[in-house]
């Protein structure tokens, strides 16, 4: 009898025996939920309720309509035109911007290129979950600081030895903002160490520290297209800084992949920058959409964290966030539920349009009744 070919195989050993030992004690970032179900109220991912400018579109129909010419050869691995806008829209020159596959590509290039110190790199207990994980990839030693009661960043406790800051402005998953005077105090106090500022939400109500760049040779500013430009599916994020910065940013990248940006990509963010009444005009639309669900929010009993992004952190005293989270589910709205200290009771939510907004407060007050 012929022995089938499965017998005949050999026992495949364990997949991990394979694996490079960093990967061992790797703990991935865990991205929000993205549900295939129809018709769901999606106010878990911070993304944009608003579409894109009809400008994007048009410009990325236009490249495709040159697809058999365009697409074959290679984008511009500098991203030259892109990065002369960025540039001119925040009075900055070409060698102090930085571009990159989404703004989290961006951040892990600073991580490798200017936080691997001897010395700990500092951010809060409380932040953007990627950060410890970065540090985990790229072997970097870090400490957290607390952030206070209200949950704000204090300046004063980053004032110790350390290999580099980094701070989201506003925070996340707070929405708290730091005033531009605490990040400038945060700077001249670490004049030896890179201090990041993730601004992924400023323009929903925070005040950018693009306007230190000039004047702070260790400040490195990061933004993306995903938040205030619409363009989350994408993938657009940028760097500014001083030159020296920058090019060790660009080293990285071009030790790592020359090529991060697509043409359909550079084409969309090129145009969405064109278009600065179509970005002032759904900025302001979320705005208003979140002030107006806070005042509903805390007629209904909830504690709502005063918020610069473009979601809110909410918990009611007397309902457990988990249980919220799970009833709002049942009722096609989905939220984002953290089980981590601090915030195991706080449900943070996305700020959607009008009618989406409109049928989170109808469900959380039947869920109450």
């Amino acid at each position: 009898m012929i022995p089938s070919v499965a017998s005949r195989a050999p026992k495949l050993p364990a997949m991990s025996q394979y694996w490079s030992p960093v990967v061992h004690h790797l703990t991935p970032y865990v991205p929000g939920e993205q549900p295939q179900a129809p018709n769901l109220v999606k106010l878990n991912t911070n993304e944009n309720p608003y579409p894109p400018s009809p400008r994007v579109v048009a410009a990325i129909a236009d490249e495709l309509a040159n697809a058999g010419e365009r697409l074959r050869l290679y984008p511009d691995p500098g991203a030259q035109a892109l990065r002369q806008a960025i540039a001119a829209r925040h009075k900055l020159r070409l060698p102090q911007v930085f571009v990159g596959n989404g703004s989290d590509e961006v951040l892990a290039h600073a991580f490798l290129a200017l936080f691997k110190q001897e010395r700990p790199i500092l951010f809060p207990d409380l932040t953007y979950t990627f950060y410890p994980v970065y540090c985990g990839l790229y072997d970097i030693a870090w400490q957290t600081m607390p952030v206070d009661e209200h949950f704000a960043i204090q300046v004063n406790d980053y004032v110790v030895p350390n290999g580099g800051i980094i701070v989201a402005n506003p925070n996340a998953p707070t929405g708290c903002a730091l005033k531009l005077a605490e990040i400038e105090s945060l700077l001249l106090r670490n004049a030896q160490s890179v201090v990041v500022v993730d601004e992924a939400y400023v323009d929903f109500g925070a005040e950018s520290a693009l306007a230190l760049v000039d004047r702070h040779p260790n400040l490195l500013v990061v933004q993306t297209f995903s938040k205030s430009r619409s363009l989350a599916g994408l993938r657009v994020g940028f760097a500014a800084g001083h030159a020296d910065l920058i090019e060790a940013l660009e080293r990285v990248k071009n030790s790592f992949n020359s090529y991060p940006l697509d043409r359909l990509a550079m084409a969309g963010a090129l145009a969405a920058l064109a278009d600065e009444a179509y970005f002032e005009k759904t900025r302001q639309a979320v705005i208003r959409s979140r002030e107006g669900l806070r005042g509903a929010l805390l007629a209904l009993g909830f504690e709502v964290l005063p918020s610069a992004a473009n979601f809110i952190l909410i918990r009611h005293p007397q309902r457990d966030a988990g249980d919220l989270a799970a009833a709002l589910r049942q009722r096609g709205i989905i939220v984002r539920h953290f089980r981590l200290p601090r915030i195991e009771q706080h449900l943070r939510v996305t700020i959607g349009t009008d009618a989406q907004c409109q049928a989170l407060l109808e469900a959380l007050r039947e869920i109450l009744a």
